[in-house]
């Protein structure tokens, strides 16, 4: 265990991000705020920091339980922070949500014709608009 950690090799360590290349890619895009206020990869990270860290769909609160620069193990990795409940629940209404609208699609069940094809063609080439 550490006494300070960079914020880039706590969310390393913590399994967020697979590299610190990528823990850092995100933090510079905006995507990992500490305090509610955008950080830098630089800042250091204390315990009791909330953290709202943005990945694809979800988006998790959570607040810093403990420092480490050493990736380590999926259980210890868990020991390092503690999401809010809160967030666990808007992350799977928000999951629930996106398979629902999946299911809702109707996938043809095939390769398209000949008639398909033409159809698809005329939406690509005129925006929808056909001459019939």
């Amino acid at each position: 265990m550490a006494d300070a950690v960079r914020l880039d090799k706590w969310l390393w360590a913590a399994r967020f991000f697979r590299t610190r290349a990528k823990a850092k890619a995100a933090i510079e895009g905006g995507k990992v705020h500490c305090q509610g206020q955008r950080a830098k990869a630089a800042k250091t990270v204390v315990v009791g920091d909330q953290l709202t860290i943005r990945q694809g769909f979800d988006e998790k609160t959570v607040t810093v339980l403990a420092l480490d620069d050493h990736r380590g193990r999926a259980e210890a990795a868990a020991q390092l922070y503690l999401e809010a409940p809160e967030s666990l629940k808007a992350r799977e209404a928000a999951a629930a949500a996106r398979k629902a609208q999946r299911m809702a699609l109707t996938h043809p069940l095939g390769r398209p014709g000949r008639d398909d094809r033409r159809a698809l063609e005329a939406l690509k080439r005129d925006g929808g608009q056909s001459d019939a």
